[in-house]
């Protein structure tokens, strides 16, 4: 597989400095622009603070590129043309010329090709609602359980089935900790009721599981869910109605496949009055910051 590297990235592989990934599906399909542009922006500049190098991950036509510069940045934010890539699509998007943001699967596939050993998401893909029927599960799902790399993020979804998508991860042997908490979170909220998974309290306690996970020879990711801060949450009971309503309207218009998460998360901003657009930036620099943090240590 062919990579072009960023100068910033291709000396940080150079000099063995940590490098974080980074998805772009957040910036082409999660936020509207210029916020998607501020986002990015900002989460590289935290990335840098933190002592990490940011690998922001996407296909410009055709060509896959680990590391962006500002101006591949600015095309992923504004062009509509960019298309939304699972890690199935790559050969497509390659063949095609296509420009192309990349979800959790692909980024993680071409990350773990560039040798890059921790990503920072804003929530992982899952089993939809309604799957049971629709049989709409995520392939991030399928990239978790074949992948071995640290995943941060405020736990999956909240448009999701989180009970059927925390059986499915079981299922497929990924590792789900939570940083500080016990409880999985559920993107906006800090809370989900699903409790039980192993509490870890520190990067470089992360760091030494992942390791030892890698070690026994195991070929799944490492999932640390990392809950939004309780200033930014909102909680679970304030958002389930306006999920279920969203999820409605989806069905009604005959909305799903991949166009589905970004119209839910759509409907979800214009019913919250913007709040949740905030919230979905304050997780996904929670997880940046931490993302980078385990980058230092897993390089350590």
């Amino acid at each position: 597989m062919k990579i072009h590297y960023s100068n910033e990235v291709q000396s940080a592989q150079n000099d063995h400095k940590p490098i974080l990934a980074l998805e772009s599906t957040i910036i082409a399909q999660g936020m509207p622009y210029p916020h998607n542009l501020e986002f990015a922006q900002q989460a590289e500049s935290m990335c840098r603070d933190q002592g990490a190098v940011p690998a922001t991950i996407a296909i410009i036509n055709g060509e896959i590129y680990v590391g962006l510069e500002r101006d591949q940045i600015e095309l992923i934010a504004r062009d509509p043309s960019v298309k939304k890539l699972s890690r199935r699509d790559l050969g497509f998007a390659l063949s095609e010329k296509w420009h192309g943001a990349a979800t959790v699967s692909a980024t993680m596939h071409i990350a773990h090709s560039a040798g890059i050993r921790v990503f920072a998401t804003g929530g992982i893909g899952g089993v939809h609602r309604g799957a049971e029927d629709t049989f709409d599960i995520s392939e991030d799902l399928t990239a978790l359980g074949s992948i071995p790399m640290v995943v941060v993020s405020a736990g999956a979804k909240a448009i999701l089935d989180i009970g059927r998508t925390l059986e499915y991860l079981e299922t497929i042997g990924v590792v789900v900790v939570g940083y500080k908490t016990s409880e999985f979170p559920v993107f906006y909220s800090r809370r989900s009721g699903f409790h039980g998974i192993h509490q870890v309290n520190s990067a470089k306690h992360i760091s030494r599981m992942y390791h030892n996970h890698t070690g026994c020879g195991l070929r799944s990711a490492l999932v640390v869910a990392n809950p939004v801060s309780e200033k930014d949450e909102i909680p679970a009971r304030d958002m389930e109605s306006i999920i279920a309503a969203a999820c409605t309207s989806a069905q009604e218009k005959n909305i799903s496949g991949k166009k589905l998460t970004p119209y839910l998360l759509a409907d979800i901003v214009r019913a919250t009055e913007g709040r949740s657009l905030e919230t979905n930036r304050a997780l996904a620099l929670n997880n940046v910051s931490l993302g980078a943090e385990i980058s230092r240590e897993v390089h350590k």
